[in-house]
């Protein structure tokens, strides 16, 4: 008896993961993600992931997965673009933007404030190679108690946006009344935050092999409680700290999310 098919070869086939069409990404390329039904336009991407925007403004970052994502209803396989020989490599920025040759720009009457040294010292590690062909500026201010009348000063406008990103913005904070009531009526000001104690918390802890950033008890100070806890003195623990940090994949999305919304914002 003459068999033709070889149930062992059926078995195998069946076993092999599915095989999906490779697309190249490419910026405004629009796709849905297959697992939370995120559908974004690619806004930019690097070796470790896909940066993808809503219509809402709303940014998510996702990894480079076989059969990942949605194209035209279709799964594809979201692949890098063939790089031309002549072409050489494409360097990229640490926000993961693809670096052309781009002059810095004079700077422009638009800021972005931030709460400190180090939060400004890490927006411009991370988005300096972004923002200084837009002429953006980024600015430290010594905590948000004066925030309020700090925005009147500045008086935003259509051409002077400002920007403003603040340390632990939740829910029910001084932090989110005080974002409230300087936005209150004031269209060219836009308050974003991120959720963590203080910037530092906005790195991502495997940066020092850490699975997550000690407890810290309440009334102390997060950063001197921090260094206390890991063993090591605060002089020199933040250069330390952030110069592990060399791409956006290293902060927390909400950190990301956060600035990167107030670099469309000023910059549009």
């Amino acid at each position: 008896m003459r068999h033709d098919r070889d149930i062992l070869d059926e078995y195998a086939a069946m076993q092999r993961p599915p095989e999906y069409p490779a697309l190249e990404v490419a910026y405004g390329l629009v796709v849905e993600d297959r697992a939370s039904g995120f559908v974004g336009d690619v806004v930019r991407w690097n070796h470790e992931a896909i940066t993808l925007r809503d219509r809402q403004q709303h940014l998510r970052y996702f990894t480079w997965k076989p059969g990942g994502f949605l194209f035209e209803g279709r799964p594809v396989t979201l692949v890098k673009p063939a790089v031309a020989p002549a072409a050489g490599t494409p360097r990229f920025t640490n926000s993961g933007s693809i670096a052309g040759d781009r002059a810095a720009r004079v700077a422009v009457a638009s800021r972005i404030w931030v709460e400190g040294r180090h939060d400004a010292e890490l927006v411009e590690h991370i988005w300096g190679d972004d923002l200084r062909p837009l002429g953006i500026v980024v600015e430290p201010i010594h905590g948000a108690n004066d925030l309020v009348e700090a925005v009147r000063v500045f008086e935003p406008a259509a051409d002077r946006r400002l920007g403003v990103l603040l340390d632990h913005l939740v829910p029910g904070s001084k932090e989110s009344r005080l974002a409230e009531e300087a936005q209150r009526d004031c269209e060219w000001l836009l308050v974003t935050g991120h959720p963590y104690i203080d910037v530092w918390a906005g790195i991502r802890p495997r940066v020092l092999g850490l699975d997550r950033w000690p407890d810290v008890p309440k009334g102390v100070d997060w950063k001197r409680g921090t260094c206390d806890a890991l063993g090591v003195a605060m002089e020199g623990f933040w250069p330390m700290l952030r110069n592990k940090v060399t791409t956006y994949a290293d902060l927390e999305p909400g950190l990301v999310g956060a600035v990167e919304r107030l670099i469309d914002f000023v910059a549009d």
